[in-house]
């Protein structure tokens, strides 16, 4: 039973709450209340599979670092309780088993599920290494999620979409290079080595850039006429204020709680932020599919 909790820790669960980006092909296509909802779900189980053989791989590769981490010491495979040999042969299982039924659900989702694997490899390996590329990679991975679910149900994802989605996931992103960065302090380099390449003052003007291009893109893609043309509303900037709310209070999170050096968990556990995140989506569903909203 111990090694069952210790594979589940794992796999991360708390983690797979990024997958729901996968379902951005499927409600912003309008298809959410289709069959087409079946293989974005499909898509959405796979994507955490997907995700938690990586995370495995990842546990296999960082064991030696991650035991100099004050919080990322207690994870299965850096103290012990889970076996390197055992993590990693379950790890490549997974992946194996994510990327033969991705490509058994389509073929194009196959692609890119290969190519998320992929990136997070080269992740792993190098890319984590080099400044500045380490924070746009796990951004491009959030895209490549959103991606994986329109090719999933074959449908169109917007331009606008995408930005969106690359600038809010290189927020969270600074954002807990920041954590890491204060919270390890002078060990933050013999963890994390590129956080030496990083200084709080860089992080704090890369945080600000992201924010402020966050909101605008998010502003202009409510009101663009090509989403208005699409949704036959005019409505959609009224949820502009939940994703303002969003973001200032995961700054108030970052820098007057300390908190943010895991996005995820902060998302489930700050009653606030969630209650938010719920507003904002059940704003978005209301205008986006109810007949009165047009």
């Amino acid at each position: 039973m111990r090694v069952i909790g210790a594979v589940v820790a794992s796999l991360r669960p708390k983690q797979w709450v990024k997958n729901l980006f996968v379902f951005a092909g499927v409600i912003f296509s309008q298809q959410l209340f289709t069959p087409l909802f079946w293989p974005a779900l499909g898509a959405f189980a796979l994507f955490c599979v997907l995700s938690g053989a990586m995370y495995l791989l990842n546990d296999v590769a960082d064991a030696e670092k991650d035991r100099l981490h004050p919080t990322k010491r207690f994870r299965p495979v850096a103290s012990g309780a889970l076996p390197r040999g055992r993590a990693l042969a379950l790890g490549v299982g997974l992946l194996v088993a994510s990327l033969a039924g991705s490509v058994a659900l389509s073929w194009r989702f196959g692609l890119v599920a290969a190519g998320y694997g992929v990136l997070l490899t080269a992740y792993s390996l190098w890319l984590k290494h080099l400044v500045i590329l380490d924070v746009l990679t796990v951004a491009v991975g959030f895209v490549l999620r959103a991606v994986a679910g329109a090719v999933a149900i074959d449908v169109e994802i917007s331009g606008w979409l995408l930005i969106c989605t690359v600038l809010i996931a290189l927020f969270l992103a600074v954002g807990k290079r920041r954590h890491e960065y204060l919270t390890l302090s002078g060990n933050a380099a013999a963890h994390r080595p590129i956080l030496a390449e990083y200084s709080e003052g860089f992080l704090d003007q890369m945080i600000a850039v992201v924010t402020a291009s966050t909101v605008t893109a998010y502003a202009l893609y409510t009101m663009s006429p090509e989403t208005v043309a699409k949704f036959h509303t005019r409505l959609l900037p009224l949820t502009l204020p939940f994703v303002l709310y969003g973001i200032f209070r995961y700054l108030y999170l970052l820098y007057r709680r300390q908190l943010g050096g895991n996005p995820s968990d902060l998302l489930l556990n700050d009653r606030a932020l969630l209650l938010n995140t719920v507003l904002w989506m059940l704003s978005l569903l209301v205008l986006i599919y109810a007949p009165w909203a047009r």
